[in-house]
């Protein structure tokens, strides 16, 4: 008996198949850990890209920010600024998420600010007229956020329109404020998030929030005429 069981715990005949056995978990997690990552660093770019073109749609069309272009004249009736004085300060920020914009600093006294979900469908959705879904686009000229960020939609987007120095009080095509587009961030609920679609099911990783992203420009005309 001691000598049969002497032999069997020589015996190597098997080795292979129990190191094969305990690497394949591991290999396989590791690679579909790395199509995850690869898809999460594609999601990335895509979302760098996406606020880069709203950005720079935002600031050739209608603002998002309803009465922002009458800010130059509206101050006036404050009584503390005369034509061509410096643009007062302000700050208009306009979430998708809440469909609402606010407005803080010295240009806002006596300002009617609301949100224009018309002109942030156009930053999501690009310029074909009344699109409320995303559009294939047969031109870049025509794309908006979501053509390249799929998924995308107006409750993802932030656009904050800041009063840095540019323009003068009665301008005649209102404030040149910088115009910030943002992807929303934790702990706000529409905050854009990545899926592990293997990953999360294997080591139970929950889904991870892009961002920040953020791209700044300065402002042009403000109008769809611009365009």
């Amino acid at each position: 008996m001691w000598r049969l069981l002497h032999r069997w715990a020589r015996d190597c005949g098997g080795g292979v198949l129990v190191e094969t056995t305990l690497l394949i978990p591991l290999l396989t997690t590791f690679l579909l850990g790395a199509v995850d990552y690869g898809l999460l660093s594609y999601q990335w770019g895509a979302a760098t890209k996406a606020v880069a073109a709203g950005a720079r749609l935002a600031a050739v069309s209608n603002p998002v920010a309803s009465g922002l272009n009458a800010l130059s004249t509206s101050v006036i009736n404050v009584g503390t600024v005369n034509p061509g004085d410096p643009m007062p300060a302000f700050t208009i920020t306009c979430s998708g998420s809440t469909a609402s914009c606010t407005c803080a600093g010295a240009a806002c006294a006596g300002a009617t600010i609301s949100y224009n979900a018309t002109a942030m469908n156009t930053l999501v959705y690009g310029r074909t007229a009344g699109a409320t879904s995303c559009q294939a686009s047969a031109t870049r000229y025509y794309a908006g956020m979501c053509n390249f960020l799929s998924g995308l939609t107006p409750s993802n987007v932030q656009v904050v329109y800041t009063q840095t120095g540019l323009g003068y009080v009665d301008r005649p095509d209102g404030p040149q404020p910088t115009v910030s587009v943002s992807l929303l961030q934790a702990p706000d609920a529409a905050a854009f998030k990545f899926q592990f679609f293997f990953l999360g099911s294997l080591l139970g990783l929950t889904n991870k929030t892009l961002g920040p992203f953020t791209t700044t420009v300065t402002g042009e005309a403000l109008s769809s005429s611009a365009q």
